[in-house]
């Protein structure tokens, strides 16, 4: 008898007969035993983000996600260094943002620290931008804890720009005069 790998062909007029009533059910079952895995992309164990402060000076390298878990000392660390360095005010990072930024340096296989122009911004310091510069928001993501201004040294601002874009993640504001990329988690939108 000649094997193919076509299914058995239905009885005519649509019947069934027992053959294939078992046949149905075996496959029921064999389904239900040894279900097909589904491959899901779990995250990488480890989120490490490298940043350098563009005002400051100063640097971080913080692994602020592992184990599965957001780690509460490094984004505290990373939530410090992205402080308004104009008057040293604190606020608590979006951690959508910070997947974002982690995720946009393995996109781009940058080797670099991220090189930060502006993390969070106090209402005082929006206002204040903002009567110098009709490119600042009144309702800024900045003042939210949920926008950054970057460049990666090892990157084209525009490769950067452009992989921002099509993650679709929020807003992208592209700014090559003073050079840098504007990355929130709002909306998406660019500009």
């Amino acid at each position: 008898m000649k094997q193919t790998n076509k299914p058995p062909t239905p009885p005519a007029g649509g019947a069934m007969n027992r053959r294939g009533f078992i046949r149905i059910g075996i496959g029921a079952a064999a389904a239900l035993l040894f279900p097909v895995p589904v491959i899901a992309a779990a995250p990488p164990d480890r989120r490490v983000l490298s940043l350098l402060n563009r005002h400051t000076g100063e640097k971080l390298s913080a692994c602020y996600f592992s184990n599965g878990r957001y780690q509460s000392s490094a984004l505290d660390e990373i939530n410090l260094f992205l402080r308004d360095h104009r008057n040293d005010d604190v606020m608590d990072i979006d951690r959508r943002l910070l997947d974002m930024l982690w995720e946009l340096s393995g996109r781009l296989g940058s080797d670099g620290p991220f090189h930060v122009f502006s993390g969070y911004r106090s209402p005082e310091t929006n206002r204040i931008l903002r009567a110098r510069s009709k490119s600042v928001a009144k309702a800024s993501y900045h003042t939210l804890g949920k926008a950054a201004d970057v460049y990666l040294p090892d990157c084209r601002l525009s490769q950067l720009r452009a992989a921002a874009i099509r993650m679709k993640r929020g807003g992208v504001g592209y700014y090559p005069r003073p050079h840098f990329v504007h990355v929130d988690v709002g909306p998406v939108r660019t500009w």
